[in-house]
This record gives structure tokens, C-alpha cells and sequence, in this order.
């Protein structure tokens, strides 16, 4: 077991539990720790397992305390988890280090969703890590390769959603990547999206567009990953209006997206129900817009058919996601949706969102994998 300390003057190197103390109690284990160097006021603790291979046991944690011995200072907190957190997971936890008048940072979920090519294919061949760093510190190395949601693949492309619990990071600013193989391949990541579970914005982007080569001679690569841009989707409303009142403006802002969805070719792949969707670019996001009116088809969303619709709204910029599904209405409302392509004929772009499940009542967000002129739709 390994402990990592962040203060208001840095952070320390991994700690090992080695020096007991002695006259131990029941359930209680006491170590006395030596930091090399003054970190200030501690604020966040990440305490985990060092290894995980040849050993299957597992640590049960139900109460961490600690105390500066010169100070008296004292901190203690009722944690009851187990690590690892499941099998083959994460062997980290995180918890905020709160003091007398003064406020503690928050525990919070981070959805890192990577967009790739081959990734999946290899993950049994390569050992993969994701350092994420913000204003408050970082995550440590977190495996991107234990068990995965949201798992996406079609043809080249494809992506996956990782979970990481972290104490809250503030800006998010890089993210450092660790490759590491036993065997010669090659990875090919396109881009990593980063953004908290429980809130729509920001989403940070970190575009990557590069092949990871690992072999004899080069057994691990480490890469640094800046951030691109911060999707905020809180664009001041006082310059829409400002655009909205100059002559023609209005023309000028407003574009055409025309949007295609596949259903997929299965039995009761099909829904009766109303669909809706809505649009997010990197400036803006569209309205709700229901889609009714196919432009090939009386009866949308057929099982193996295609559908497309047109709709108006202002300009969102470049698309990176979109949300979709269906009010459940009618008597089949099942619907196994195969992808979404959308075309924006002002930047000349067809964004393709797959999706490849069912889509329930609720609404589902997808990201898009990859844009393409528009000269090269057949």
C-alpha cells in the first residue's frame, strides 16, 4: 500500500507503508510517515494498492486518521471500500483532507471518453495509463484499460468511456499518457474528451491524432497531451442579441444541418414513438427539434431504413455531440439505432455519431468519432 499527499506547496513522492508502529490494535495499523519536503497545508490524499499482479487479496479500508505529530494537527474520515474497487479496476482512491475553518474540495466522477482505432483490439497486449492534470493537482496514473462503458466500434473507429474518481481538479490543463507493451504494436488515438458525470459543461477536449509505437527498442512511451479548447455551453447570451439586432444578421447565423439515421436491420429495430434530437458544437448548441417529417419515407424509423430530415437553426460550429431518443409513444417503440450522420453544408463537414444500441425512452448523448468533407459522401 502506497499513500501520495498534496499540499499548498506540492506533492509528495508515493509513500510506502513500511514503518509500523508499534503496540498495534485490533483492525488499526499505525505508520509514521517522513515527507521529504514541506508540502504546506495538506489538502487531498490518494492512497492505493502498489501492484495487483500475483495476488488476488484484496484491502477492506473503513477509517483513515492522520495527525502531524509537531502540531498536533488532526484529520480523520470514515472511508469503508475496498480496494480494488472491482476486479481488475482501480487500485486508487482520493479522498479531500478537510481542516477547521476550512473548506474541503469535493470528490468527484470524471467521464474520460478516448476515441480511437485499434485500442480494443490490442488492450490484452498493452498496458495503458491516463495522468489527468488541473489546477488542484492530478489524478495520478489511472488504467484505461479495466473493464469499459460505452463501448463504440465500427470499422477503424471506435470509442470507450472510463470512469475515474478523483478529488475535484479545478481547470483541467493536460493530460500525460503511459503506453507500455511486452510485444511489439501499434495504437492509434484520435482525440480524449474529459468532463465531470453529474454536468453537461465544460468538456474539456484534448486532440491527440497520433500513432503510439511500442517495441524492444522503445518498451514504453510517455506522452504529454494539452488541451485543445473547453466546450463551455455558456455562451453569453448579450452577444447573440447584440448579432440578432444588427441588419441581416439573423440570415448570416442561421444554417442547415441535414441529418440521416440509420435503424438497424433486426427484428424490432423499429419505433412508432417521436423522435428528437439536439445539436452541440464547439460555439453553440441548437434546440430541441422533433423529427417527423422524413424527406424518403410516410412511416420514419423502419426497421433497415434510412431517414433523412433537414432542420434551421444558428450556426453551432464545429459538432461534437449530439443527443437523441424518443417519447416511448406508440405501439412499438423499441428503436435500435445503427448511427447518425450529419451534414452542415456552410463548413462543408459530415459528422458521423454512432451508436449501434437501442435507445429507450431516455435521452442518449453520442460523440462523433470522425468529420469528412462533404465532397466525399457517395
Amino acid at each position: 500500500m502506497v499513500m501520495v499527499f498534496y499540499g499548498s506547496k506540492g506533492k509528495s513522492n508515493p509513500v510506502s507503508m513500511e514503518n509500523r508502529v508499534d503496540h498495534q490494535t485490533k483492525n488499526q495499523i499505525t505508520y509514521d510517515i517522513h515527507l521529504a519536503s514541506d508540502l504546506g497545508t495538506l489538502y487531498k490524499v490518494r492512497l492505493g494498492l502498489q501492484r495487483l499482479e500475483n495476488s488476488i487479496s484484496q484491502l477492506s479500508l473503513h477509517r483513515f486518521k492522520i495527525q502531524n505529530t509537531s502540531t498536533l494537527d488532526t484529520f480523520s474520515l470514515t472511508i469503508n471500500k475496498t480496494l480494488p474497487l472491482s476486479l481488475n479496476g482501480d487500485r486508487w482512491i482520493e479522498f479531500p483532507i478537510q481542516w477547521p475553518l476550512k473548506e474541503a474540495l469535493s470528490v468527484v466522477t470524471y467521464h474520460l471518453t478516448v476515441f480511437s482505432r485499434n485500442i480494443l483490439s490490442e488492450r490484452n497486449l498493452v498496458n495503458m495509463t491516463a495522468c489527468i492534470y488541473g489546477t488542484h493537482g492530478d489524478t495520478g496514473d489511472r488504467s484505461l484499460l479495466r473493464p469499459l462503458q460505452n463501448v463504440q466500434h465500427e470499422e477503424e473507429n471506435e470509442s470507450f468511456l472510463v470512469i475515474v474518481d478523483a478529488v475535484e481538479l479545478g481547470e483541467l490543463d493536460k493530460i500525460v499518457l503511459l503506453i507500455s507493451s511486452k510485444t511489439d504494436c501499434k495504437l492509434y488515438i484520435k482525440k480524449l474528451l474529459v468532463k465531470e458525470s453529474a454536468k453537461e459543461h465544460p468538456i474539456y477536449v484534448f486532440e491527440v491524432n497520433g500513432e503510439f509505437s511500442v517495441d524492444a527498442n522503445k518498451p514504453e512511451i510517455q506522452r504529454e497531451i494539452s488541451r485543445s479548447f473547453v466546450i463551455r455551453g455558456d455562451k453569453q447570451k448579450n452577444d447573440i442579441d447584440n448579432n440578432l439586432n444588427e441588419e441581416g444578421s439573423q440570415t448570416r447565423n442561421v444554417t442547415e444541418y441535414t441529418i440521416k439515421l440509420y435503424t438497424g436491420d433486426k427484428r424490432r429495430a423499429g419505433t412508432d414513438a417521436n423522435v428528437h434530437i439536439i445539436l452541440f458544437g464547439n460555439e453553440d448548441k441548437s434546440e430541441v427539434f422533433q423529427l417527423s417529417q422524413s424527406l424518403e419515407h410516410q412511416n420514419p424509423f423502419e426497421r433497415g431504413k434510412v431517414d433523412t430530415f433537414k432542420i434551421k437553426t444558428k450556426k453551432l460550429g464545429s459538432l461534437y455531440s449530439i443527443e437523441i431518443g424518443h417519447d416511448g409513444k406508440g405501439f412499438a417503440s423499441g428503436w435500435f439505432l445503427e448511427k447518425v450522420e450529419i451534414t452542415d453544408a456552410s463548413r462543408n463537414s459530415v459528422y458521423c455519431f454512432y451508436c449501434n444500441r437501442s435507445v429507450d425512452q431516455s435521452t442518449i448523448t453520442l460523440y462523433t468519432l470522425f468529420s469528412f468533407p462533404q465532397e466525399l459522401v457517395v
